[in-house]
C-alpha cells in the first residue's frame, strides 16, 4: 500500500478532547510525553489544547515552541473558538492566543445547529457565520493552515441543514483546508451518519472529516463509516479517552481503516507499534489498560473455548480476523474449566512441552484441571501455576526448592489501635531445616517476609524477586469462614513477571500456595527441567 500522505490525515486529540476523560489530569511533563509518543506512531496532526483558556496548554505550547517538543511526523495543532459575537477578530484575546501558541495548525470550534447559535451563543445565524469567516481568514491570513469542528453538526443538520452548511461554507470561503463534521453528543448510529456524510460531501464539494464521541458506543463504527461515505480527516484519542462514555479510539480506528478498508493512513511500520504505543500511553494517563480492547488489549487474541482451540491447532487464521502480530499484540489460549485437549496442547507449546506425545498425561491434565476450576481455581490469568501444574504431571518437574514444615501465623492489636503481624515459618531447605519469624502490616505480608528470611541465606536469586501485585476474590455466594478464596501473586525479577494462583477456605492458606508457586517458577526458570 501507499501512503496516503496529506490525502489522508488521521489527527489526534487525545491532550484536548481526550484529557477531559474523568480521572485524567495530564501534567505538562505527561502532555510533552504523550504527543512524543503519537509523534513515533506516525499520526499527522497532535492537537495539544486550548492556549490561553487552560494555563497547562498555554505552557505546553510555549514549551514546545521552545524546542523541548521535535516532532518527525505530526504537525502540533492548537485548538480554540472563533471570535466572540460583535468583537472585532483583531482584538478577541482568544484568537490572538491561537497565534501566540505558534504552531501551523489551528483548529476552530463553532456552533452549526441554530438551536445553539440563538440559545447559547445568544447571538443570530448571519454573525455566526461571520465569526466562522473573519475568524478562519484572519488565522489564514497569518500562515496558519486552518481545521474548522463543525461542533453538534447531525444534529444541527437534522434540524436545519441550510445553516449547518452555511457554517461550513463561510468556513471554506474564509480557506479552511477542512470542515469536521462533529457528533457532539455522541447520539448518532453508523448508516444515518454515514447518509449525512455522503450528503454532505455531495453537496458541497469540500473536504469533510469527522469527530465522534461514544455515547452509543458507535464513535469507532460512525468513523469508519464516515470514511467510507467520503471523509478524508478522522479525529481520535488514544484509547478512546474523552468526556462521558469517550471519542472513537485512536487504535481500533486506524486499525480498521489498515486492516479492513486497505488505507495506509500511517507510516508501513507502525501498525506493529500499535499495542506498544496504546499501553505506554495508559500508563501516562494512570488508567490501567482496557485488556477487552480491539486490535490492542491483552484479551483482544485470547481464545477460551475448546471449540476456537481445536481449530487455530489446524491454523490460527481460523478464528483470528488478522494476525496479532500485524498490531504487534499476541495469541494466548486461555486455560479454564471451558478448555478441551488442544487448549492444553496449544498451552503446552507454550511452555515448550510436547503433550501430543503423551495422550493419557494430557486425558489426566485436562481432567485435573476442569477439576480444580470447579472448586474455584482459576489459570487464564496464572499460567505460571498451569506450567507447574502440566510439568507435575509429567513428572518433569525437579524437586521444589524448599518444603514446608509448618508456619504460623498471629495478629497483635496494640493499645493505641496498631495491628501487627507475626509469622513463622519452619522449611527443610539445601538440606537444612530452618525456623525463621518476621513481622509485617498484614498476615500476607508476615508470612512472605518471614518465608524470604528463611531462604534468602540458601537461595541466591530470591533477592531479585519482588512482589508485583495481590489479587484475593471471595469466589462463593457463602458468608464469614465457610467462604472460598481465591488469590492471585503477580510477581517480577525485574526482566520478567508471572502470576500464580492459590485457593483455600483460609485466606492466609491460599495466599501460601501462591506465593509457594511463584518462587517455584521462578526456582524452574533458573535451573528448567527438559520438557
Amino acid at each position: 500500500m501507499t501512503p496516503l500522505g496529506d490525502s489522508f490525515h488521521v489527527f489526534d486529540t487525545t491532550l484536548r478532547d481526550g484529557a477531559q476523560r474523568e480521572g485524567i489530569s495530564y501534567s505538562v511533563n505527561d502532555k510533552l510525553a504523550v504527543a512524543r509518543l503519537l509523534d513515533s506512531l506516525g499520526v499527522g496532526f497532535i492537537e495539544g489544547g486550548w492556549p490561553g483558556a487552560m494555563p497547562k496548554d498555554t505552557e505546553f505550547f510555549a514549551r514546545a515552541a521552545a524546542g523541548e517538543l521535535t516532532l518527525k511526523h505530526a504537525q502540533l495543532v492548537a485548538f480554540g473558538s472563533t471570535r466572540k459575537a460583535g468583537v472585532k477578530v483583531t482584538e478577541d484575546a482568544q484568537v490572538r492566543a491561537l497565534l501566540d501558541a505558534q504552531t501551523p495548525v489551528v483548529t476552530l470550534v463553532a456552533k452549526s445547529d441554530r438551536r445553539h447559535i440563538e440559545r447559547a451563543l445568544r447571538t443570530d445565524v448571519a454573525e455566526n457565520c461571520a465569526m466562522v469567516r473573519d475568524t478562519v481568514a484572519f488565522l489564514v491570513g497569518e500562515g496558519r493552515r486552518v481545521f474548522l469542528d463543525a461542533e453538534h453538526f447531525f444534529d444541527g443538520f437534522a434540524f436545519d441543514p441550510d445553516t449547518a452548511l452555511r457554517v461550513l461554507e463561510s468556513a471554506v470561503e474564509g480557506g479552511a483546508d477542512v470542515v469536521v463534521l462533529c457528533d457532539t453528543n455522541g447520539g448518532q448510529l453508523p448508516l444515518g451518519l454515514a447518509e449525512t456524510v455522503a450528503d454532505v460531501v455531495a453537496r458541497t464539494g469540500f473536504r469533510v472529516g469527522i469527530h465522534c464521541q461514544d455515547d452509543t458506543s458507535c464513535a469507532v463504527a460512525n468513523t469508519v463509516a464516515a470514511v467510507q461515505a467520503g471523509a478524508t480527516h478522522v479525529q481520535c484519542t488514544a484509547n478512546g479517552y474523552g468526556e462521558r462514555a469517550g471519542n472513537a479510539d485512536l487504535f481500533a480506528v486506524v486499525g480498521n481503516l489498515v486492516t479492513k478498508l486497505g488505507l495506509q493512513v500511517l507510516p508501513t511500520e507502525s501498525l506493529a507499534e500499535l499495542t506498544r504505543v496504546s499501553h505506554a500511553l495508559a500508563e501516562i494517563a494512570n488508567i490501567a489498560p482496557d485488556t477487552h480492547q480491539a486490535y490492542v488489549g491483552s484479551s483482544a487474541f485470547a481464545h477460551k473455548a475448546g471449540l476456537h482451540a481445536s481449530a487455530i491447532k489446524v491454523d490460527p487464521e481460523l478464528y483470528n480476523h488478522i494476525d496479532p502480530d500485524t498490531v504487534g499484540n499476541d495469541m494466548r489460549v486461555l486455560v479454564t474449566e471451558m478448555a478441551g485437549r488442544a487448549s492444553l496442547e496449544l498451552k503446552g507449546r507454550e511452555f515448550g512441552i510436547d503433550l501430543t506425545r503423551r495422550p493419557e498425561a494430557l486425558t489426566n491434565v485436562v481432567r485435573k484441571v476442569k477439576e480444580l476450576e470447579a472448586g474455584g481455581w482459576s489459570f487464564e490469568a496464572a499460567d505460571a501455576s498451569l506450567e507447574l501444574l502440566l510439568k507435575a504431571e509429567l513428572s518433569d518437574l525437579d524437586a521444589p526448592p524448599f518444603v514446608l514444615e509448618s508456619y504460623r501465623v498471629v495478629l497483635d492489636h496494640h493499645q493505641d489501635g496498631t495491628i501487627v503481624s507475626e509469622a513463622t515459618v519452619k522449611v527443610h531447605v539445601a538440606g537444612e531445616r530452618v525456623i525463621a519469624t518476621a513481622e509485617g502490616n498484614g498476615p500476607v505480608h508476615a508470612l512472605d517476609a518471614a518465608l524470604r528470611k528463611a531462604l534468602l541465606p540458601h537461595l541466591s536469586w530470591l533477592d531479585a524477586v519482588e512482589l508485583n501485585d495481590y489479587k484475593v476474590r471471595i469466589l462463593t455466594d457463602q458468608h464469614g469462614t465457610d467462604a472460598v478464596t481465591r488469590v492471585l501473586v503477580e510477581s517480577t525479577d525485574g526482566e520478567r513477571e508471572w502470576t500464580t494462583v492459590g485457593v483455600h477456605g483460609n485466606i492466609v492458606e491460599a495466599s501460601w500456595l501462591a506465593l509457594c508457586d511463584a518462587l517455584v517458577h521462578k526456582a524452574l526458570r533458573i535451573s528448567p527441567s527438559p520438557a
